[in-house]
């Protein structure tokens, strides 16, 4: 079986120098019938292996299951990596960030608000054991020593931007080996974080996107021997809603990818194809301001959100082609994706039927998120006040959105952005209804593990408010929903409201469903959730992957939070990520 060892100057694979060049790519966020694609179109760039976090809260969404299916079926990944001709490394975590929910810890986890957050503490020990026992029963029998692609393993995940305790790297290290794991250990941290995140015996790698040289020599003093690695090469960036799409210039990020690689080191681009945060996965960054992520991961890449070569596939390929053979066959062009119109239509309505949308459960005190099981993503709270006098309900915090109806009519919004907590009642007495909305858990520093949804109960004339129907929507169900008799919308429409499409195309291909006259929502494609919308921008248009596309007629259901200006659904050639910076 082949050997990968760290040798003095390189990484040797069978007794010869091996330099890694990989590229970042998450089963995770690509549909699984096109993982064999986007891997081919990396070694057609030159790479010659494939890097992947795991994301514990996704593959555990609740503490007595773990799934390995479809999407989250890593060993059939890790297969498709060794049929390319491919290496793979594994970066489990616990902790990923990867701009996910909860930088991939389980919000079950945080339950008990005694349990440690990456830490040496028994409790929060004993789950991550179990997690990665459960993540190393996949990758071991793929390790490059045993036939598979797997050349190495990443302990923990940029720790030193977090702490620095050497105990709880050391826990994660010995049960990493004690589960069967025989490649080199590896971590990552920024340049001047390396001392903090890092542990002796296992090979230190950076992250960084500029500054190749100098960075690579920091690194250099801490590692003084074995191979220069950089294994997060940022060459692009995330977009928080709100904000403009980022960007890099193709021809600065390949110069500083010709530098790393002109310095002999080894590198891992982050990323090589981004994809998409589907469904209700992408996670926020806070740092005194929250700000959720947008839906697509496109991530500037040199791969693009639909798997096409942008104009920095080719200058990355054309700089690893001067220290490496590549094959000679690149990826066709993008083409134009099909467009296509269709009318919403078929309202349902959360106010005029909510027992249709879940089942209500009483309260005595306003829960967060977190007390309830399974929690919520979207929740609709009910409490009647009767009162000599109108006045004024606040929250202790709102976590992430909330929309107050009083008597059925709508009162305003509370938006964690925007640090608000309190609103004026219209009346004394009535029906207060609250549509709470969890935006995305946040995924880097302090705040991660941190509950959802109302935090510290309500108060109105600064008396607490008691007394709560809660109703947690059951969006897997809402695809089904349909009103008793089929009905045609006119003009702009005023959510909470569920519509649906019919969609015909010719045949089965990638779509961009232009949501640019939409307000705020989520949308499913023949059941399958896309993700999130939001008027706010940058990103107007979602990606819908081929494989869930039909020929013929195809069912597309959109439940808006807020208004919508035009109950129609266009598919437009090209994404449309927003507005950049420049």
């Amino acid at each position: 079986m082949p050997e990968f060892a760290i040798g003095e100057t390189d990484f040797l694979l069978d007794g010869q120098p091996f330099r890694i060049l990989s590229g970042a790519l998450h089963y995770f966020r690509v549909h699984p019938d096109l993982w064999a694609d986007r891997i081919d179109k990396a070694r057609r760039m030159g790479l010659n292996t494939i890097e992947t976090y795991v994301p514990w809260n996704a593959h555990a969404p609740s503490p007595d299951t773990f799934d390995l299916t479809g999407g989250l079926d890593l060993g059939r990944f890790l297969e498709l990596i060794a049929e390319a001709g491919m290496y793979a490394i594994v970066r489990p975590g616990p902790y990923i960030c990867a701009e996910w929910d909860n930088g991939g810890l389980p919000a079950w986890l945080f339950r008990d608000p005694a349990v440690g957050v990456r830490r040496y503490e028994p409790r929060y020990l004993a789950a991550v054991r179990e997690y990665l026992t459960r993540v190393y029963e996949v990758v071991v029998p793929h390790q490059v020593d045993r036939g598979g692609p797997v050349l190495l393993v990443q302990v923990e995940n940029e720790y030193g931007a977090f702490g620095d305790d050497k105990q709880y790297l050391r826990a994660l290290a010995d049960h990493t080996r004690a589960s069967g794991i025989t490649v080199p250990l590896t971590t990552v941290d920024q340049p001047d974080m390396l001392e903090a995140g890092s542990l002796d015996g296992l090979h230190r790698t950076a992250s960084f996107g500029s500054g190749a040289r100098e960075r690579l020599a920091i690194l250099r003093a801490h590692q003084p021997t074995g191979p220069l690695m950089c294994s997060e090469f940022w060459n692009g960036w995330f977009d928080h809603w709100g904000a403009h799409h980022h960007t890099t210039p193709a021809a600065d990020a390949a110069a500083e990818l010709d530098a790393l690689l002109a310095a002999g080191a080894s590198v891992n681009l982050y990323m090589f194809h981004g994809g998409t945060n589907f469904g209700l996965t992408n996670g926020a960054n806070d740092k005194g301001v929250y700000q959720p992520l947008v839906t697509s991961y496109d991530y500037d890449a040199p791969l693009d959100e639909a798997g096409d070569p942008t104009p920095k596939y080719h200058a990355f390929r054309d700089v690893i082609a001067r220290y490496h053979k590549v094959p000679d066959a690149v990826p066709p062009p993008a083409r134009p994706a099909p467009t296509a119109h269709a009318v919403l239509r078929d309202p349902v309505r959360l106010l005029d039927a909510p027992d249709r949308w879940g089942t209500w459960e009483f309260h005595e005190e306003l829960p967060a998120f977190d007390d309830l099981t399974p929690m919520p993503r979207l929740a609709l709270l009910r409490c009647f006040i009767e009162g000599d006098r109108p006045g004024v309900l606040t929250f202790g915090e709102v976590r992430d959105r909330a929309t107050v109806f009083f008597d059925g009519d709508p009162v305003g919004t509370l938006q964690r952005d925007h640090h608000e907590r309190a609103i004026a009642l219209p009346r004394a007495h009535g029906e207060l209804l609250v549509l709470v909305e969890d935006q995305g858990r946040v995924d880097y520093g302090p705040r991660i593990g941190e509950a959802k949804g109302i935090i510290g109960g309500a108060a109105l004339h600064g008396e607490p408010l008691t007394g709560w129907d809660v109703l947690p929507l059951e969006l897997e169900a809402l695809p089904g929903l349909r009103p008793a008799a089929p009905s045609l919308v006119a003009g702009a429409v005023a959510g909470p409201v569920l519509l649906r499409a019919s969609v015909d195309v010719d045949a089965s291909a990638d779509l961009f469903l232009d949501t640019g006259e939409w307000g705020k929502g989520l949308v499913w494609f023949n059941g399958f959730p896309l993700g999130r919308y939001w008027r706010r921008g940058p990103q107007r248009t979602l990606y819908v992957p081929r494989p869930v596309v039909r020929a013929g007629a195809n069912d597309l259901v959109v439940l808006e939070l807020d208004t919508m200006l035009d109950p129609a659904a266009r598919f437009v050639p090209r994404p449309l990520l927003g507005h950049t910076e420049a």
